[in-house]
């Protein structure tokens, strides 16, 4: 039998990261980060990249960024639209009653 361990952290909402946290989170480096947060994808707290907090919404963000990037070859002017267009589709469901499918 093949056993596979999984390790993770659990966020909550009120969970901040570094810059450093985040890259390392996404097995990215930090330009990638800063592009991100250049072409609005990511909204970090705090005025200059060596004092950025990031929310566990901006790593959800993140790693779908990663994915959308690696996995479809999508750009970062696409990503932000389709991120945008993601949240404006859950967002239609919880108003409209319907469950996440």
């Amino acid at each position: 039998m093949n056993e596979t361990i999984l390790s993770g952290v659990l966020l909550d909402d009120n969970t901040e990261l570094s810059l450093n946290d985040l890259c390392h989170a996404c097995a990215q480096q930090a330009e990638w980060v800063i592009e991100l947060v250049e072409e609005g994808v990511l909204e970090p707290i705090g005025e200059d990249s060596g004092q950025w907090r990031f929310t566990a919404i901006n790593l959800q963000r993140a790693r779908t960024a990663m994915r959308l990037q690696r996995d479809l070859g999508i750009n970062l002017p696409g990503i932000a639209l389709v991120l945008d267009l993601m949240e404006e589709i859950e967002t239609l469901r919880v108003y409209s009653g319907r469950p996440n499918t």
